[in-house]
């Protein structure tokens, strides 16, 4: 051993060596005595086996985590195998999956689905068997109700009521397809509960149908077209609005009362019964005075009547929305054309009235103005007994009177109804506590004509500079085209003419009194009405383009060209002289009438 070796023997400690406290003690002091700090204490016996054993403890702990650390290893290595395996084996199972999956298939709907549970002693005890504990399907397949096994490759919670599914060959639920938006249309009566809701179906009888998990059912309402898959009674899907439907919900139109000539007197007065009712029904009620239920606007045709109903819409929709403000309060105008419910199966149209009614009534009780308008109104609620091939109007009438009088305990609803043929209107509709206010619509005077002249003839027309430099002014050149137009319409000269009338004015029919004979000439303005204005000033327009057009193309200058007083006097002649027919009954009768004629209309000739 070499002098070196001995040293290091004799002066470190060997770890793992039987010394004692006391005989390592010196030898310690003798190896680091030397290369002690000066000033430094000696290490005590205690000291050094307190070292001794925190060092012992170090290495014990390193080789306890060295050993852990090849356990963990070995452990990852064995987990690395496991998943490689079982990915295998999941791979080997999702092709035999699919082998499963392989047409064909057959198709069953989902009626109901079974989550699965753990079975419980309990549930042992009380006779449960897996078909009522396990995770299982209820399906009809060709008619037969069936529970069968849902396929892992299926996501249980994506199945809901109504859905398809496809069958293997061992009646196992492996392919989930979507709801199918087919079968019969039904219209909901009522909503009976959160899975099932009364319907009506085509041939009039009542069904209580389940609904489909693709429908939802908080959405449903009264008078909505759904689905009704006939296999399953299930509801499915909801149609779009129907024609009636979609009537009903016509947004609040823009025509306002300015725009509207020639009728102040039948406006305040259809303003006074709205409008005054909505605006302060507390001196209504004080009063004991109910509001009108309905209005009834009748008179000859294209006098403005359409347009009158629209503007009570207008003008409530506005009232509202200044009472409310910042509100969603908005007013709602349901323009029914008579002739568009008529439909040749038996109820559908008393059908389509209550579904009219229903909507009306759901905005009315959200606060919101509705004005039900019924336009054509003697070709809906004609007479009953009148009929010659069918008698329709003997369910019609009394579904709208029905409803009327459900309109009662609303205090947002006007029902407005428009006809030119009153007198073949039911009187039952027509009785005070229905249609409350009658107001005639008559044609026009000659001013209001000129009023009517004014709403069409404004200042930004391009009108013939030569008479706009007469006048002295655009505005006083409009005043006098019109006044013309207005006097050559209502010129009661031979000119003029436009029917010769022969009315039998005895009081007495068929006692063998002798004829009381008369003849009644009818002139241009008899027959003037808001549509037939619009008309002239129209045809005049027309005029003056063709004029600037030739000017044009002839190389003239066509900048004074516009509207003049030639256009519109011609106007009025082609309006009336074009026409090959004589007007009809109905206006000659009107007409008799508002002259003060009274008798049987014998015959109708043209004017010599």
């Amino acid at each position: 051993m070499s002098t070196h070796e001995s040293a290091d023997q004799a002066g470190t400690p060997q770890y793992g060596t039987a010394h004692s406290a006391a005989s390592a003690a010196p030898h310690y002091s003798a190896a680091f005595g030397s290369t002690s700090l000066p000033g430094s204490q000696p290490v005590s016996a205690q000291e050094y086996d307190a070292v001794l054993r925190r060092l012992s403890a170090a290495e014990a702990t390193r080789d306890n985590m060295s050993r852990q650390i090849r356990g963990a290893g070995e452990k990852n290595r064995k987990l690395v195998e496991a998943i490689t395996s079982m990915r295998y084996q999941v791979e080997r199972l999702r092709a035999s999956l699919s082998q499963n999956v392989m047409p064909p298939l057959n198709s069953a709907i989902v009626l109901a689905v079974h989550e699965g549970q753990t079975m419980t002693y309990e549930q042992v005890a009380d006779d449960k068997t897996p078909a009522e504990i396990d995770t299982y399907l209820d399906v009809q397949v060709s008619g037969r109700m069936m529970r069968i096994p849902v396929s892992p490759l299926i996501d249980l919670s994506t199945l809901t009521p109504g859905m398809t599914v496809l069958l293997n060959d061992k009646t196992e639920a492996v392919v989930a397809l979507d709801t199918e938006p087919f079968g019969d249309v039904v219209t909901v009566r009522e909503v009976l509960d959160e899975q099932r809701v009364l319907v009506d179906t085509s041939s009039g009888a009542q069904q209580v149908a389940r609904v489909a998990g693709s429908l939802d059912i908080e959405q449903l309402r009264t008078g909505d077209a759904v689905t009704l898959d006939t296999r399953t009674r299930m509801l499915t899907s909801q149609v779009p609005a129907s024609r009636s439907q979609e009537l009903v919900l016509e947004e609040i139109p823009d025509v306002t009362y300015e725009q509207i000539g020639g009728l102040g007197a039948q406006i305040e007065q259809i303003r006074d019964a709205v409008e005054l009712p909505y605006l302060h029904p507390e001196i209504f009620e004080r009063y004991h005075l109910a509001p009108p239920k309905g209005i009834l606007l009748y008179g000859p045709p294209g006098n403005g009547k359409t347009m009158i109903a629209k503007a009570v819409a207008n003008s409530l929709a506005a009232r509202a929305a200044a009472l409310n403000p910042g509100s969603a309060t908005r007013g709602y105008f349901l323009n029914i054309k008579g002739p568009e419910l008529l439909d040749k199966f038996v109820g559908e149209t008393e059908r389509q009235i209550r579904d009219i009614f229903v909507a009306a009534r759901e905005k009315a009780e959200a606060g919101h103005p509705v004005v039900v308008f019924f336009d054509e109104m003697e070709s809906l609620f004609r007479m009953r007994g009148s009929g010659r091939s069918s008698d329709i109007e003997t369910t019609i009438v009394p579904q709208l009177l029905a409803e009327i009088d459900g309109v009662e305990s609303l205090q947002n609803v006007i029902v407005i109804g428009a006809t030119n043929r009153e007198d073949l209107i039911d009187a039952a509709v027509m009785r005070p506590g229905r249609l409350d206010l009658k107001i005639r619509i008559n044609r026009p005077d000659a001013a209001g004509a000129a009023e009517i002249f004014g709403l069409y003839l404004t200042e930004d027309l391009p009108l013939d500079a030569a008479e706009v430099a007469a006048a002295g002014s655009t505005r006083a050149a409009l005043t006098a085209m019109i006044a013309a137009a207005a006097g050559q319409l209502y010129a009661r000269t031979p000119s003029t003419a436009y029917a010769v009338a022969t009315v039998d004015s005895s009081m007495t029919v068929g006692s063998g009194a002798s004829a009381n004979l008369s003849t009644h000439t009818l002139y241009r303005g008899d027959f003037a009405s808001g549509a037939v204005i619009r008309n002239i000033v129209d045809r005049a327009k027309k005029a003056a383009i063709k004029e600037q057009l030739q000017a044009l193309t002839a190389g003239a200058n066509a900048a004074g060209v516009g509207i003049g007083t030639r256009h519109l006097l011609e106007a009025v002649r082609a309006e009336f002289e074009d026409q090959v027919d004589l007007p009809p009954l109905p206006d000659i009768e009107d007409a008799l009438t508002v002259a003060g004629v009274r008798g049987r209309l014998v015959s109708v000739e043209p004017p010599r």
